[in-house]
């Protein structure tokens, strides 16, 4: 198991966030995921158009349930940013391939000031748990990032923390399996520091929307590629400041 050091409640001065959790018929894992949620921080879960009963299982659990009709990927995150509240946003997936209990280390590390941007890198601890495919297309990306943006990153995984105000002042469009990377690329080219850290990627519960198939993972490269294809964006106006706070 990869050696990543949880929050303790010893250490000072605890900090909160707002976790969002795009979901889609992820009625058999949003119970453990749930549970692994920090003590006082706020679980969004936004309901993409599930039908086995995912929203009434996360509101009983204590979440708070945004439906988010469009479908998307992006739709569902950016209605969670939306929803958010704290000054800090973490993202993660609903899955239960990565443990929510590990991201108040990344917005400690924000908040510190060592990165504006934080990513999980993930690190399988089973075999399956990445499929090949998968793992390919997000090789190809990250080369193809770094020849955009010159980040010299390894994963474009969806558990990540920033603070919300400079989220939102990077004026994110796109609502596919786009959005990921577009926030990655915009904050680039806002002059923000975007690093990755190592986490544990479990096995899924259930099957990927996107990356169990070959035919979902092209889908995804070709949305991000599309981003990649953009022009760079100006500086959003208050992103660089928001995240000097």
């Amino acid at each position: 198991m990869i050696g990543v050091t949880e929050y303790s409640p010893a250490d000072p001065a605890p900090l909160r966030a707002d976790i969002v959790l795009p979901c889609l018929d992820e009625a058999a894992a949003l119970p453990r995921v749930l549970a692994r949620v920090p003590e006082g921080w706020r679980a969004i879960v936004v309901d993409n158009g599930s039908t086995d009963g995912s929203a009434d299982i996360a509101r009983a659990l204590g979440a708070t349930v945004v439906h988010e009709p469009r479908r998307g990927f992006g739709s569902a995150c950016h209605a969670g940013l939306l929803a958010a509240e704290a000054e800090y946003v973490c993202f993660c997936d609903c899955d239960g391939s990565l443990d929510p209990a590990l991201l108040p280390g990344f917005v400690r590390r924000i908040a510190e000031g060592e990165s504006d941007l934080l990513l999980g890198r993930r690190r399988p601890t089973a075999r399956g748990a990445w499929p090949l495919h998968a793992r390919a297309g997000n090789i190809a990306l990250s080369r193809m990032l770094r020849r955009r943006t010159g980040l010299r990153l390894h994963d474009l995984g969806p558990m990540r923390a920033v603070r919300r105000e400079t989220l939102l002042a990077l004026g994110l469009t796109d609502r596919r399996s786009g959005y990921p990377l577009q926030m990655v690329v915009r904050a680039s080219d806002a002059g923000l520091r975007v690093t990755e850290t190592d986490v544990p990627y479990l096995p899924r519960t259930g099957k990927s929307k996107v990356t169990g198939t070959w035919r979902g993972t092209w889908h995804a490269v070709r949305d991000m590629r599309a981003v990649l294809r953009q022009p760079e964006s100006p500086t959003p106006r208050g992103a660089r400041a928001e995240a000097a706070r």
